[in-house]
């Protein structure tokens, strides 16, 4: 059984329970996706599928059993290789995947830039958005209308603010999401790669940023691949591969084992590819003297 709950942030009175000392609970998770799942079924395609239902796997686990819980003023960075559950597991703490086990349970008001990209609209302007925004996570217009100015300038995008969405690029789009997402005080806020997009400037401003969301007690979770800023801005680190927790703990301790890790499978890579190129080589028919 799986179970996905978001608690609302809300003043608690003496006759409360104590609320929880974390940001975000997540035990025993797991998500299982179909491996014979298309967009376009027929009846044909099933029929072919009922035939092959015994030729290999049918579903593959993109996370299983993984747990851990980050704590108010805490920023967790999730690292490991390509297919590790990276992406999966931010889109289960934005609300975007239900997983098939396990619980997770987030406190307070998340704020994901999963979430903002994908529910920008491409004819709304810069500007628009940021108010469409602000509507979806349930900001009242007014507070949105007197961050607007702020959010405009951390973006920094010049006249495209007035422009639509669909004229923007990948980077300014990312520039524009992160400002959003930064400026409506989360208590949870949920980033993948974003802070290596951009230029120097804006990527020292996004950090900088990150480390005061972290002082005034924000759990923060990202996904990157910049393992100096892994340890040298994050309070923890865990290392997926294949959909499984290897190793959580101190940053530098969590990178040196992915670094390793890395190492280890390139040097498998290369000698496979060196036997196979042996063995086709060997195959083949030597020159004519």
């Amino acid at each position: 059984m799986s179970i996905f709950r978001q608690a609302p942030p809300k003043t608690l009175s003496s006759s409360d329970l104590a609320a929880p000392d974390y940001a975000i609970d997540v035990e025993g998770l797991g998500v299982r996706y179909n491996l014979r799942l298309t967009r376009q079924t027929t009846v044909r395609g099933s029929f072919r599928n009922l035939l092959k239902r015994n030729e290999g796997p049918t579903h593959f686990w993109a996370l299983r059993d993984v747990s851990f819980r980050v704590v108010p003023g805490e920023s967790l960075a999730v690292i490991g290789p390509n297919g590790a559950g990276k992406s999966t597991l931010l889109q289960v703490l934005a609300g975007i995947i239900q997983p098939n086990e396990g619980a997770v349970d987030v406190v307070g008001h998340i704020s994901s830039l999963l979430t903002l990209g994908a529910g920008f609209d491409q004819d709304l302007s810069g500007r628009d958005n940021i108010r469409l925004a602000g509507a979806f996570l349930g900001i009242p217009h007014r507070v949105m209308e007197e961050q607007l100015p702020g959010i405009i300038e951390f973006a920094d995008i010049g006249e495209f603010i007035d422009a639509s969405i669909k004229t923007y690029s990948s980077g300014m789009r990312a520039r524009l999401g992160f400002s959003i997402a930064t400026a409506v005080d989360p208590d949870v806020l949920i980033i993948d790669e974003v802070l290596s997009t951009g230029d120097a400037v804006f990527r020292a401003k996004s950090k900088q940023r990150i480390i005061e969301l972290t002082k005034n007690a924000k759990g923060i979770v990202l996904v990157t691949h910049d393992m100096a800023w892994v340890t040298e801005f994050c309070n923890r680190a865990l290392l997926l591969d294949h959909g499984h927790v290897i190793k959580e703990g101190p940053p530098e301790e969590v990178v040196a084992l992915h670094e390793e890790r890395s190492e280890q499978a390139r040097i498998a890579r290369e000698a496979e590819l060196a036997r196979k190129i042996a063995a086709v080589e060997g195959t083949q028919p030597s020159p004519a003297s």
